[in-house]
C-alpha cells in the first residue's frame, strides 16, 4: 500500500516537471549571466559583421572575402570554441549608428569593380549567400509575411544580390544590394530615458548611385539626398555587377519605439509557426510508447504471474512447451557473447553520449543555452562528452570484468580512442575539404589542436579513472549458473532471423522521432534557429523508453525460441534506427535541400554519417541495458531445478 500511495505524488511531480519544460519553450528567459544594455540618446552603436552564408552551398566565408567597404582596421571579436566550429567570424563593420538619431543616404564607401571583383560577386549571388550582421548581440533579420500566417517571419541576413533582366537587354544581369535600409527596435524606460535594443531588421536595395562632378568627400548624390529629403524607395535604376563598373554603398537608419521588453526580444526571432506539428509529433510517439508498453505489461505479466508462480500447474503438454521456452535456456543465456571487448567499448561510449545528450538537453530546457549565446550549445556538448568520458570508463570496465575479461587497462584504451578516432578521422577529411573551398567553415589548426589537448588531455585520463574504479569493483554476479557446454541453437522462424528482426526493430524508435528530426535538420541546413527543447526533451524521453521497450518485446521473443544469443542482438536492435535516420537524411537532402556543388553533398553525407554513427551508439546503448536487466529480472525470479 505504501508503494502505491507514492505513486499519484510521481504521477503530480512528472506533470509539473512537463509544464514547467513546455513553459519554458515559449517564454525562454534569458541566459543569465548576460546582462543588458542601456543606450542614452546620441549613444555610439557599432554593427559588427559575421559570416556569409549560403543554404545551396553550407559553406560559410568571412565578410570581407567580398570586396566590401572595410573599417580603418579590422578587429576580430573573441569566439568561442562552438563559434568557430559553426564557422563564424565575426568583425567589426564601417556601419555606425547614433542611438534615435535617424541617418539618411549616410554614404559608406565607393569601390570600382576588377573583373576578379565582379566575378567573386556574381558567384556569391548565383549561391544565394547571405550576410550576417549583429548589434547589440541581436542577429540582422529581413522580415517578411507568409500569406498562411498572421505572423511576421523573419529571414537571417540579407542577401548579397539577386539576378535578373533589365531595361528589355537579353540575358540574366547580376545586380547587388548596395543600399540598406536599417530599422532599430527599442524599448524605452520611461523614467531614466534610456533605451534598450529589441529589433535589427533591413530591407535591401540595388540602386545606381549618381551625382555630379567629380568624386570627393563633400560629393552629394542626386538619387539619395538627405538635404532635399530624397531616399531610396524602390529599385528603379539598380546597380549591376560587372568589370570597371563604379558601386557606391549607402545606408539609411531608422529607430522605432517597440513594446517588446528586452527580457521578450527573442521571442519574434525564436517564433514557431508549426507548433501543432510539433504537438502531432508528441502525440504520435506516445501512441507508439503506449502501444509497446502494453506489450511489455504482457508479457511481464505472463512471465513473472503466469509463468514463475504456475509453471508446476500447467494443464496441457502443448502449453509447457511454449510457456518454459525462455527458461530451457538458463544454462546459456548469461555466457559471454563473440567480441565482448567490442560491446564493452560501444556500451562504455553509448553511456558516455546518453550523459551529454540527457544533461546538455536539462540546460537547454531550462533556458541556460539560448541562442544568443552563439556557440554556447556546441560548446557545452563537447566539454560534457570530455567529462562524460569517466562513466564511459566505469561501464565499461564493469561489463567487461563480469565477462571475466583481465586486461582492463586494453578495454579502457579501446573505449577512449575508438569513437572519437573514427568520428576526429570523418571530421579532418571533410575539414581538408572546406578548407580547400577557402570556407571561415574551416577549424583553424589551433582550435584543432585544442579539440585533440582536450581529448588527449581531459577525456582519455578521466575514461581511465572511470575503468580503474569499474574494475575495483567486484563483477557483476550471474543469477543462474552457465553450462560448460552451448546449448545447440534449434532452426529459427523466417521472422526470427536476426537481420529481419534487427532491422524491424529499429523503425518504432526512429517513428518516434522523425517528425522532430525534420526541425532539427531544416534549423541546421537552412539556418534556422531551433529553440523548442522542452518539446525535445519530452521526445528524448520517449525515445529512451521506445528504445527500452522494443528490445525487451524482441528479446523475450528470441529467448522463447531458445535463441539464446542476445547480447550483440539487444543492442543492434534499438541501434538500427540509426539506419533509418540515414535514409532520412538522404530523403531530406534530395527531397528539401537544393545544394549543388558535391563537396557541399560530400559535407552533408560527412557529417549526417557522424550524426547517424552517434544515434546508433546512444539507441543501442538503451536497448542494451533494458535487455540486460530484462534478462536478470527474470532469469533471478525463478526457480531452476
Amino acid at each position: 500500500m505504501e508503494v502505491a500511495g507514492r505513486r499519484p505524488h510521481a504521477i503530480r511531480l512528472f506533470v509539473v516537471f512537463t509544464l514547467l519544460l513546455l513553459f519554458t519553450t515559449v517564454h525562454s528567459f534569458y541566459l543569465p549571466g548576460v546582462a543588458p544594455q542601456d543606450f542614452f540618446k546620441g549613444d555610439l552603436l557599432k554593427v559588427k559583421v559575421n559570416k556569409l552564408t549560403s543554404v545551396k552551398t553550407q559553406l560559410p566565408y568571412s565578410y570581407y572575402s567580398l570586396p566590401y567597404c572595410k573599417p580603418e582596421k579590422i578587429l576580430d571579436s573573441a569566439e568561442n570554441l562552438g563559434e568557430v566550429l559553426r564557422g563564424d567570424r565575426i568583425e567589426n563593420s564601417p556601419y555606425v549608428f547614433k542611438m534615435r538619431e535617424p541617418q539618411m543616404c549616410n554614404v559608406v564607401c565607393r569601390i570600382t569593380l576588377t573583373a576578379k571583383d565582379a566575378k567573386e560577386f556574381n558567384e556569391k549571388i548565383d549561391d544565394d549567400y547571405r550576410v550576417n550582421m549583429i548589434l547589440d548581440n541581436l542577429p540582422l533579420v529581413m522580415p517578411y509575411k507568409r500569406p498562411d500566417l498572421d505572423a511576421l517571419i523573419y529571414q537571417h541576413g540579407v542577401g548579397v544580390g539577386f539576378k535578373g533582366v533589365y531595361d528589355g537587354k537579353p540575358g540574366e544581369k547580376y545586380f547587388i544590394n548596395n543600399h540598406l535600409t536599417f530599422t532599430v527596435k527599442y524599448h524605452k524606460d520611461e523614467e531614466t530615458d534610456a533605451a534598450r535594443i529589441v529589433g535589427f531588421e533591413v530591407k535591401p536595395f540595388s540602386v545606381k548611385h549618381e551625382y555630379e562632378g567629380k568624386w570627393d568627400d563633400k560629393t552629394r548624390l542626386s538619387t539619395c539626398d538627405p538635404h532635399a529629403k530624397r531616399t531610396v524607395t524602390s529599385s528603379k535604376s539598380p546597380q549591376e555587377v560587372e568589370d570597371k563598373k563604379e558601386i557606391i554603398f549607402t545606408y539609411d537608419v531608422q529607430f522605432q519605439e517597440s513594446e517588446v521588453k528586452w527580457a521578450s526580444r527573442w521571442d519574434t526571432y525564436l517564433y514557431m509557426a508549426d507548433d501543432q506539428i510539433h504537438w502531432f509529433s508528441i502525440v504520435n510517439s506516445l501512441m507508439i510508447v503506449l502501444f509497446l508498453s502494453g506489450m511489455v505489461a504482457m508479457i511481464m505479466l505472463r512471465t513473472l504471474y503466469r509463468d514463475i508462480s504456475k509453471y508446476n500447474q500447467l494443464e496441457t503438454q502443448e502449453e509447457a512447451q511454449e510457456e518454459t521456452g525462455w527458461k530451457l535456456v538458463h544454462g546459456d543465456v548469461f555466457r559471454p557473447p563473440m567480441n565482448s571487448d567490442l560491446l564493452c567499448v560501444y556500451v562504455g561510449t553509448g553511456v558516455q553520449f546518453f550523459g551529454m545528450i540527457l544533461v546538455t538537453m536539462i540546460f537547454a530546457a531550462l533556458g541556460f543555452l539560448s541562442p544568443s549565446n552563439r556557440g554556447g550549445l556546441m560548446t557545452a556538448m563537447l566539454l560534457l562528452w570530455v567529462f562524460m568520458g569517466l562513466f564511459a570508463g566505469y561501464a565499461s570496465a564493469r561489463l567487461y570484468k563480469m565477462f571475466k575479461g583481465t586486461e582492463w587497462k586494453k578495454i579502457t584504451l579501446q573505449t577512449a580512442f575508438m569513437f572519437p578516432g573514427i568520428i576526429f578521422a570523418i571530421f579532418f577529411v571533410l575539414n581538408a575539404l572546406i578548407w580547400g573551398e577557402e570556407s571561415s567553415g574551416a577549424v583553424p589548426f589551433g582550435t584543432m589542436f585544442a579539440l585533440v589537448l582536450l581529448w588527449f588531455g581531459i577525456s582519455v585520463p578521466l575514461v581511465f579513472v572511470g575503468s580503474y574504479v569499474g574494475f575495483r569493483k567486484p563483477a557483476i554476479e550471474d543469477p543462474v549458473k552457465t553450462n560448460k557446454i552451448p546449448r545447440q541453437i534449434p532452426e529459427q522462424a523466417w521472422y526470427m532471423n536476426s537481420v529481419f528482426s534487427i532491422l524491424i526493430g529499429g523503425i518504432l524508435p526512429f517513428g518516434a522521432v522523425f517528425i522532430e528530426l525534420f526541425f532539427i535538420l531544416t534549423s541546421i541546413w537552412l539556418h534556422q534557429f531551433y529553440y523548442i527543447f522542452g518539446f525535445l526533451f519530452l521526445v528524448f524521453i520517449i525515445l529512451i523508453v521506445t528504445c527500452a521497450e522494443i528490445t525487451i518485446v524482441l528479446c523475450y521473443f528470441q529467448l522463447c525460441s531458445e535463441d539464446y544469443l542476445w547480447w550483440w542482438r539487444s543492442y543492434l536492435t534499438s541501434g538500427s534506427s540509426a539506419l533509418y535516420l540515414f535514409l532520412y537524411a538522404a530523403f531530406y537532402f534530395f527531397t528539401k535541400l537544393n545544394i549543388t556543388k558535391p563537396v557541399s553533398g560530400v559535407l552533408y553525407f560527412g557529417y549526417m554519417l557522424i550524426g547517424s554513427y552517434a544515434f546508433f551508439v546512444l539507441t543501442g546503448t538503451i536497448g542494451f541495458y533494458a535487455c540486460f536487466w530484462f534478462t536478470r529480472l527474470i532469469y533471478s525470479s525463478v526457480k531452476i531445478d
